[in-house]
């Protein structure tokens, strides 16, 4: 009977205990928001898009939201034969209807038109936004899709992925979603690529479109059928995450081109939640000589994220690392560089959500302009950052340390 009252109290401490670290993660989230309102974004440094040739193809790197929303509306707006549009947000906005409208009449004049959005990240967007017109093939990623299996993990992850595919011509893949803040608010990288690598964007989008096509209200469409093309360049792979399958190769990518480093690891994201053999590849890499940085946003959107990875940057700046905090504007980009040859840009932050969780999809490129290219973006995000030093670490003050080891806990579900 001892027994059984102690192991009641236990759980009863540890569900509150879990209780209040939630408590004080939606307070912390609440108290930010207040903070942020009527606040805009300063201007930041930005580089203006540039091409290179890989392979048989070339890529255009953009780090400006305004100049991507233009290329990707032209595209649109050229369309002859097909378009397939994926996005996780997509606001309501000016930029939305924007995007909306030019889909719309690309449909209208006879192009196959196929779109998806989450239906969890958009719902706070109006409604009427999300009605589109029957010429739309539209599949609305539902916010429930584990339905009666509440036990099976992989029916979880969100769809994390923003890419246009437009004929066999050209495909946009990237960390941009759609919406008026983005185009001048926030540092996102987005790429452009044509040539080969267009067709696997293009089975990327087929491949979760036919494995999630009965969400769709309208189910009399057959399933998205695309030709394969015989030719594929050995300098660029895509990459996608498929929780469905229980396949997260972007990880293993991130960590073998990590673990492979000799030079320079030079890494952008959003948010920084990795795991701890994550952390431990970059740890190793700075020990061994390696110039490690991470660049991040000063204060991100997530206030929970940026307070949960701090707990990382003591290992890091105790191995070698450079920690960057990008000022004035929220970096969202999810990009690296490693030893001027090997790249990657995509959809993926550095956390367990992206790495181990949601639907997600990377470019791989092994090529010396391409990374030249990403080293100079890099260098000019790293012009707007405050870099923190060890020594700043250390001196930081008790309410601080206590908050990051109080949330800690909360790793496993970011």
């Amino acid at each position: 009977m001892t027994v059984a009252r102690t192991l009641t109290a236990v759980r009863r401490t540890l569900m509150g205990l879990f209780g209040l670290q939630l408590t004080v993660a939606v307070a912390l989230s609440l108290v930010d928001s207040y903070r942020r309102r009527g606040k805009r974004p300063k201007p930041f440094p930005v580089t203006r898009p540039g091409s290179v040739p890989v392979g048989d193809g070339e890529i255009t790197t953009y780090t400006f939201g305004r100049d991507l929303y233009d290329d990707m509306l032209a595209a649109i707006d050229g369309a002859k034969k097909q378009i397939l549009f994926e996005t996780y947000i997509w606001k309501g906005d000016e930029i939305g209807w924007k995007f909306k409208t030019a889909l719309a009449a690309a449909a209208d004049r006879g192009v196959d038109v196929h779109c998806i959005y989450d239906g969890f990240a958009n719902m706070v967007v109006s409604p009427a936004f999300k009605r589109f017109p029957p010429s739309l093939k539209v599949l609305r990623y539902p916010v429930w899709t584990a339905g009666f299996r509440i036990w099976d993990l992989r029916r979880y992850g969100r769809n994390h992925r923003k890419m246009l595919v437009v004929d066999e011509e050209v495909a946009f893949l990237g960390g941009y979603n759609i919406g008026s803040a983005y185009a001048t608010e926030w540092r996102d990288t987005h790429v452009r690529i044509t040539g080969p690598g267009v067709w696997d964007m293009k089975r990327a989008f087929a491949d979760f479109w036919n494995l999630n096509r009965h969400h769709r209200l309208r189910r009399n469409d057959r399933p998205l059928l695309l030709e394969t093309a015989s030719d594929w360049d050995p300098q660029i792979r895509i990459h996608k995450n498929i929780p469905r399958q229980w396949n997260f190769p972007i990880r293993s990518m991130y960590l073998e081109a990590i673990n492979r480093a000799s030079l320079n690891i030079w890494l952008t994201t959003a948010y920084f939640l990795p795991d701890q053999d994550f952390v431990d590849a970059l740890a190793e890499a700075a020990r061994r000589g390696v110039d490690v940085r991470i660049l991040l946003p000063l204060k991100s959107n997530h206030i929970v994220a940026d307070w949960i990875s701090r707990g990382y940057y003591g290992q890091l700046l105790t191995a070698g690392a450079r920690i960057l905090r990008f000022k004035d504007a929220m970096v969202h980009a999810k990009t690296a560089t490693i030893d001027g040859n090997w790249s990657t840009v995509g959809t993926a932050n550095i956390d367990r959500l992206s790495l181990q969780g949601n639907y997600e999809i990377n470019l791989e490129v092994i090529d010396p302009e391409f990374a030249a290219v990403m080293e100079a973006v890099f260098a000019t995000d790293e012009s707007n950052c405050l870099e923190l030093t060890l020594s700043e670490w250390e001196a930081r003050d008790l309410n601080r340390k206590f908050t990051e080891s109080f949330l800690a806990p909360l790793r496993p579900l970011l």
